[in-house]
């Protein structure tokens, strides 16, 4: 009897942990994934994250409205697994000191403003709200509603300046933020 109770427990841990993978790599359709990197000298800093579409729902607004991205609510920024911030050496991000090391970074979207929170849990799947107790900080940067419509979400990094300063970008449907970031 035992054998038979740990062969069927064998076969349904084996069809759960295949449903899990085909299921990861079927939303990864919807929500294609993408990396972003930014190297200067000997610093080096790498984003992965999945890109979702607009679709032409609502995506940033109130909840009552039906946005996708209700402000004030936790955002993954992107779609499927946490997006990973993974940096070699200090940076100031925004206003804010971050250590070597690969992260979460996740955002509470606002109208004219939005947090950004670097976490010590990169390694999370799902829309679940991470473990504040994990951040290991979290800035405020300013939102424009007025850009450029982009269809899929999109992060990049604009080119150093002469100060060191470059940019790091969020940017789907008409909204944009720009994080500022320096090399330490």
């Amino acid at each position: 009897m035992l054998k038979k109770v740990l062969i069927i427990t064998g076969i349904v841990v084996v069809a759960l942990v295949l449903f899990f993978n085909w299921f990861k790599k079927d939303t990864k359709k919807h929500s294609p994934a993408a990396s972003v990197q930014f190297k200067d000298k000997d610093l080096e800093i790498n984003i992965n994250y999945c890109r979702p579409f607009a679709k032409g729902r609502i995506i940033f607004g109130d909840e009552e409205a039906g946005a996708l991205q209700p402000y004030g609510k936790y955002w993954r920024l992107g779609a499927n697994e946490a997006t990973t911030f993974e940096v070699n050496k200090n940076i100031v991000f925004n206003d804010k000191e971050l250590a070597p090391g690969k992260y979460a970074m996740y955002a509470y979207p606002n109208r004219d403003k939005w947090t950004v929170c670097i976490n010590k849990e990169w390694d999370r799947w799902g829309a679940q709200e991470a473990d504040m107790e994990q951040d290991v900080l979290r800035t405020e940067v300013s939102a424009v509603n007025n850009a450029n419509f982009e269809e899929q979400f999109e992060i990049i990094f604009s080119p150093i300046d002469s100060s060191g300063i470059f940019h790091l970008l969020f940017h789907w449907d008409k909204t944009e933020v720009d994080v500022p970031l320096k090399s330490k």
